[in-house]
């Protein structure tokens, strides 16, 4: 019985903690993207990217391309704008667990088993950037999937460092009907080796 209202006590710790971490970690990440409208421009993309494939008049859908090229820039810009801004915050502020589930403080006890974000979100504004840039001269719909990818997984890392892979991976699926290797698969070939080094997968 002592063993079972240990094991409890124990549990309720660290979920406590657990909770306190993972609050620091939204108000850290909150801090920084607040100064910026990156989820708004993605917003606009995405909707724009939709209506587009769905306009038939073809002088109004290069229009409409147009326009997402000009949203495409400003993100880009945003992001990087962002990514350098937060790579001062402390590295041990921005380990991310690897671990299969969340583990209050994971970062300061085990160090191996962890990835810097800031370098994550540098990857993803390098892949960003170079998507919108379009030199390997991507056609318009390659070029829309290609960066939903990249802006669908700089979204689940955000939330991975949040809270966790798998809760990252779940909200991924429950509102782009997306998995994450799907994202992985989709994303260009230099984000992808790049991202899967640094998160060692």
């Amino acid at each position: 019985m002592e063993y079972l209202i240990l094991a409890t006590l124990v549990l309720v710790g660290a979920s406590i903690l657990k909770s306190a971490d993972q609050r620091r970690r939204v108000a850290l990440l909150g801090s920084y993207l607040g100064n910026y409208q990156i989820e708004k421009l993605m917003e606009n993309l995405t909707e724009g990217y939709l209506r587009c494939l769905g306009e038939e008049d073809p002088a109004r859908r290069a229009q409409i391309w147009a326009l997402l090229d000009d949203t495409e820039r400003k993100l880009s810009m945003q992001f990087s704008n962002f990514a350098a801004e937060f790579s001062r915050v402390d590295e041990k502020e921005a380990r991310v667990s690897t671990l299969p589930i969340a583990l209050p403080y994971a970062g300061q006890f085990l160090p191996r088993a962890t990835f810097d974000v800031r370098r994550a979100f540098a990857i993803h504004a390098r892949g960003i950037a170079e998507v919108a840039q379009n030199d390997a001269q991507r056609g318009q719909k390659a070029k829309a999937y290609m960066m939903s990818a990249e802006l669908f997984l700089m979204q689940h890392t955000c939330h991975w460092f949040c809270k966790s892979k798998a809760i990252a991976s779940a909200r991924m699926l429950a509102r782009h009907r997306t998995a994450y290797q799907q994202l992985i698969d989709s994303v260009s070939p230099a984000t992808r080796s790049a991202y899967l080094a640094l998160t060692r997968q």
